[in-house]
């Protein structure tokens, strides 16, 4: 297992950890398996989508803050329900191919860490398993 630090300065924002993560299957040395990417964390996210336009992941954050607001009288008393709630939304991981050492990604997609309750310090486990 590895951990990725993951550093935020927003409260709500997409990290593209792409790069990182390849780096992870790269140090694995396994050539063709399962990359299982987890967010340890209830107030985050791991999710794969578009990174080729950024507003994609600007249109994303701004629809899930239109559907859960922050301070909506929620029961828990943190004052952070709305980033429980989104984390369970986009969920807390996600498992890619591994072919020929490279994650298997369409062409326009990367693997997002998506802060709801920022800004903050995070990690993120990444574990590479051979076929």
């Amino acid at each position: 297992m590895i951990e990725i630090p993951v550093k935020t300065s927003k409260r709500n924002q997409f990290v593209d950890l792409t790069q990182e993560i390849q780096r992870a299957v790269d140090e694995s040395g396994v050539k063709s398996g399962l990359c299982v990417v987890y967010c340890p964390h209830t107030t985050a996210a791991i999710t794969i989508n578009e990174n080729a336009d950024p507003s994609v992941q600007v249109d994303i954050v701004g629809k899930l803050s239109k559907l859960v607001p922050e301070g909506e009288g929620y029961s828990h008393a943190e004052g952070n329900s709305d980033s429980h709630i989104k984390s369970a939304i986009i969920g807390n991981s996600r498992i890619v191919l591994v072919q020929d050492k490279k994650l298997v990604l369409g062409q326009w997609e990367g693997i997002f860490f998506c802060e709801f309750d920022g800004p903050r310090e995070r990690k993120l486990i990444v574990s590479v398993l051979s076929e």
